[in-house]
Order: structure tokens, then sequence, then C-alpha cells
């Protein structure tokens, strides 16, 4: 078996990392990669948003089955190409793409499926959203409505700072984004939560809390990620039926009755207030980076559980996980979110020693010549295994002073929350 993994962030890595380990495949390619994707997998330089293109290098290299790593492939509808070709692709159709391409569509399906979520408002001009400011409490939560790479949300303390996001989403900040959506500021401790659905049923795929904050003790603006930690430390039992009944499953019921059952990893980014969960957002993929951490701690081999979903068989597959604490810490170039250097030699990365509980997923790099070089703003990914996240913490930090790459910077915090609270 032949098996494409399309994407080329640290996401992609951990997913190439996890099929190597399985006896099923005989080749994996990872499009277009990276240069860890490419010391472990078989790199296309391919681009996958031309859908013709990739389908010709997919014949060209008899692959069996498609995953779809990233969003925007998604969103513009690969997995319905895919099926016309009679190509097997892993990932929901284009249309409940639409939950991550989307906040209004999302917004509506809570609506109209009383799914707990944050009240809101969408608009495309400013006159209307600063009357939905006026009639709300400040703090508020400026997102643009379409894809914007993790990047796309305010939250504004004052009616100027929300004024001024809108004026950005509006002006075209985000391409894929020309309207703006208004929030309610929701108040708790934010949770992911993931499943791995098919049109049959479901099955949970791990909990993690990602740090999106780019500074310490989570100040500043929104990154793509500055790193995770799984499983999360405020889930419980009673929280997950909650979570399961209220949000999960009128969702997946929502996209059954409109003829578009999901498929694919999903995404549920939630509020938790009093142990009742909020819908933020949906995303139709795994997160990045916190798929770096469930990725370590599945146990079950990934190509059945891939098999398993396309043929509409998940509910009956057991899905096993360690029992430890895995951290991702993500090292970032200087300057990000904002401006950033590229093309930077990461010299040392070969010295660094692994063992079989520390792993460097690759992000933004590439490698010529036999050297490795930053391409991104955020760069690698510094994962960690441990039955402390205090420990796995220590363990990845130790590892990124040893690359002492001065063009990066890191959140040396990350699990901070969980680690105060069970001290």
């Amino acid at each position: 078996m032949n098996i494409a993994v399309l994407g080329s962030g640290g996401r992609e890595h951990a997913l190439c990392y996890k099929l190597t380990k399985s006896k099923k495949i005989q080749n994996i390619f990872c499009i277009p990669g990276n240069a860890g994707t490419g010391r472990i997998v078989k790199n296309l330089d391919v681009d996958i948003s031309n859908f013709q293109i990739l389908y010709k290098e997919i014949l060209k290299h008899n692959i069996n089955i498609i995953i779809v790593g990233p969003e925007q492939p998604l969103v513009d509808g690969i997995v319905d190409f895919f099926n016309q070709k009679k190509i097997l692709i892993f990932g929901p159709d284009k249309f409940a793409a639409q939950l991550e391409g989307s906040k209004y569509f999302t917004k509506l399906l809570c609506n109209q499926n009383n799914i707990p979520t944050a009240k809101f408002g969408v608009f495309n001009n400013i006159t209307d959203a600063e009357s939905f400011i006026d009639r709300n409490k400040m703090p508020i939560v400026v997102k643009a409505d379409g894809l914007a790479s993790g990047k796309g949300v305010y939250i504004c303390e004052t009616k100027t700072h929300a004024l001024n996001a809108i004026k950005e989403i509006l002006s075209g900040k985000f391409i894929s984004s020309s309207t703006v959506l208004l929030e309610e500021f929701l108040s708790g401790e934010e949770m992911s939560y993931f499943i791995i659905a098919d049109k049959n049923g479901y099955k949970f795929f791990g909990s993690a809390q990602d740090h999106k904050r780019v500074g310490e003790g989570d100040t500043g603006p929104n990154t793509g990620g500055m790193g995770a930690y799984s499983p999360s430390s405020i889930i419980n039992n009673i929280l997950e039926k909650k979570i399961r009944k209220k949000i999960i499953e009128p969702t997946l019921n929502g996209l059954k009755k409109m003829n578009h059952p999901y498929s694919g990893f999903l995404y549920a980014g939630l509020m938790i207030t009093n142990n009742e969960p909020y819908l933020i957002e949906y995303n139709v993929r795994m997160g990045d980076p916190e798929c770096q951490t469930i990725m370590t701690l599945l146990e079950t081999d990934l190509v059945n559980i891939i098999e398993a979903t396309i043929a509409g068989k998940i509910t009956d597959l057991e899905i096993s996980w360690k029992k430890e604490k895995s951290m991702c810490i993500v090292l970032c170039s200087k300057g990000y979110p904002n401006t950033y250097k590229k093309n930077i030699e990461i010299d040392k990365i070969d010295n660094l020693i692994l063992d079989k509980k520390s792993l460097v997923f690759h992000a933004g790099t590439y490698e010529k010549n036999g050297k490795i070089y930053s391409n991104g703003g955020r760069v690698l990914n510094f994962v960690t295994l441990s039955n402390s996240l205090l420990e796995a913490r220590k363990k990845g930090s130790s590892l990124i002073k040893k690359l002492n790459w001065n063009n990066g910077f890191f959140r040396k915090d990350i699990g901070w929350k969980s680690i105060i609270n069970n001290k």
C-alpha cells in the first residue's frame, strides 16, 4: 500500500512519523513536505492547491490513500475532487469543511441544533459592527469569518481596539475573509477536544491544551500555536459526556440531516466554564501543534484507523493510548507572528541526542545540500513524553537550549496553568 500525506508542517511530520510505524505500508509520500519529513519518507514537490497536477502525481506513484493535513485543500473541495476520481481520501467533503471555512456557517449550525456557543453577529460593514459592540459588554471577540491560519482572532478590551481589528479584517488582511464575526467574550479554560468520525459514528481521538498567545502567561497576539500538551488536565468523565451530548453529537447529526455526514478528524475548540462546555470553533483536521502530542500517545496503527474511517467502520475499531503525558514546545523565528527572517541555517540540529521519548518534528524548514534552513514562523516542534508535565517541559526546553539556534525563541511556560494547579 502507498499513502500520501498532504502538507508541510509539524502536523504532517507527526502523521508521517506515525505512519512509518505501520507494517501495512510500502511507500509513504509527503506532498510537499519539509526537511524533517524528507528524512523519513519521500517528499514530492507538488502544489497541493492544484488538484489536476496533484492527481497526475497520485497516479504516477500508485498512491492508494490520501491523508489531507491542512484545512485549505479541504475547504477548497479536495475530497470531492478525488472522490470523483475514485481515489480513497481521508477528510470531510467541501460542504462539511465549512465548519472551519466559515464561522458563520458553524454559528448557524449551533443555533439550529441548540449547541452552546457565544452570542454573535456577522457583519460586512463597520457601521453595523459598531452597533453590535455598543449593545454588548467589553471585552469582545473579533474574528475573520474565513480561514486565517489561526491568527484571525482578536480579544479586544476596548471599543477602539475592536474597531481597528474590524477594519483590518474588512480591508482584506485575510484573503479568505470579507466579513467579520463578533462574539461575546466567554471566560473559563480553553480545551481542544478531538474525534474521528465517519458516516456511521465516531470515536474519541484525544484532548489537548493549546497555547495560542505568543507571550508567556498567555500574553500578546494570537499565533498558529506556541505549544500544547495532551491529554488536557481539565477533562473529566462528566465534562466529556456533556461535550459529546451537547456539542459533538448534535453537530454530526445536523450535518447528516443536510446529507453531508462528516468524515475525518474533527477538532472542537472549547471554552469550559464551571464544567460546562461552549463551542468556540471547529477545525476540520488535526490541530497543529496538538497533533504532535496526540500522535506520540497513540498506540493503535494509524493506517488501521484511516482505513476503518474510509470504510465507515470506525466504531468497530478499538483505539488505544499510552498513559503518559506529551508536551510540544514550538521553536519560532524571532519576530513571529509578525515579520521574521527566513532561510537561516539550523546548523546544530543533527547534533541533538534524542531518545524514545523525545522527538523533533519539523514545521517551517527545508533542506539544501545536506543543510537545514528555516522557512517559516514556526520552525521546529520539540515533543517529549513523561509522567509529569513539568519533567516533559524541562526535557523539551533543555533540547532547545542545546540546539542553541540564535534566530529562534520559544515559550518557556507551556503547561503552566496545569503545572501550578497540580503542585
